[in-house]
């Protein structure tokens, strides 16, 4: 079994992953997203370094992936893992263009077909207002100068791209508004028997209703 974990900046897939590890007995991939030496430059100034910054993670991200999703896959284990390579379009859409843009569409298109695909993708929804206060929270020093409308952005991309279906992959939304996964382990039993039922695994309870939801 494969679930992914996607969402914008801040939202809390990294947290969710290692949260939901045991309860899957589950290995974990994270997105190692400090080595990219662009990334400060980044969002200090998008224009210059965006090419830099997205082939960077493009390569890292393949790399990352293609060496561990079917090793772990093959071996008969579980795995979550807070990001999808896909997802690395959504951002090189926002910020490239041009030849750029066009150039970066053939390296990610040739390269995604030899990546596995999730059984499931948990789609992790949040206000861009909720997702500043957590970007301010976790202060990491290469974020502290992150654009609100840049996130914003971030958030109508991905709910165009997330929002409905994923290369034919089941996507399970949660809006996170109204949960807190650190604090409160109802949530997380919340959030797990959702996978489940969506899995079709046992046990679980039939709809059980998260916060901030009508039982949908």
């Amino acid at each position: 079994m494969y679930i992914a974990i996607e969402g914008v900046i801040g939202v809390g897939k990294t947290t969710l992953a290692l949260l939901l590890k045991d309860a899957f007995n589950a290995e974990v991939l994270l997105e190692v997203f400090e080595e990219n030496p662009f990334l400060s430059d980044f969002y200090a100034d998008r224009a210059r370094y965006a090419f830099q910054t997205q082939i960077f993670f493009l390569l890292s991200r393949y790399r990352q992936q293609n060496n561990n999703v079917p090793q772990i896959l093959s071996s008969g284990r579980n795995l979550i893992s807070d990001y999808t390579f896909s997802k690395d379009a959504l951002f090189a859409g926002i910020n490239l263009q041009g030849d750029e843009l066009e150039m970066y569409y053939k390296v990610h298109e040739a390269l995604g077909e030899k990546i596995p695909k999730p059984d499931l993708l948990v789609y992790l929804q949040a206000g861009t207002d909720t997702l500043m206060q957590r970007i301010a929270f976790r202060d990491r020093p290469y974020e502290r100068r992150m654009e609100r409308a840049y996130i914003d952005e971030l958030n109508q991309a991905y709910e165009d791209f997330f929002s409905k279906s994923y290369d034919h992959v089941p996507v399970l939304k949660i809006n996170t508004d109204d949960l807190n996964f650190v604090q409160n382990v109802e949530h997380i039993r919340l959030i797990e028997n959702r996978i489940r039922e969506t899995l079709g695994l046992t046990p679980f309870q039939p709809s059980l209703p998260l916060p901030g939801t009508r039982g949908g």
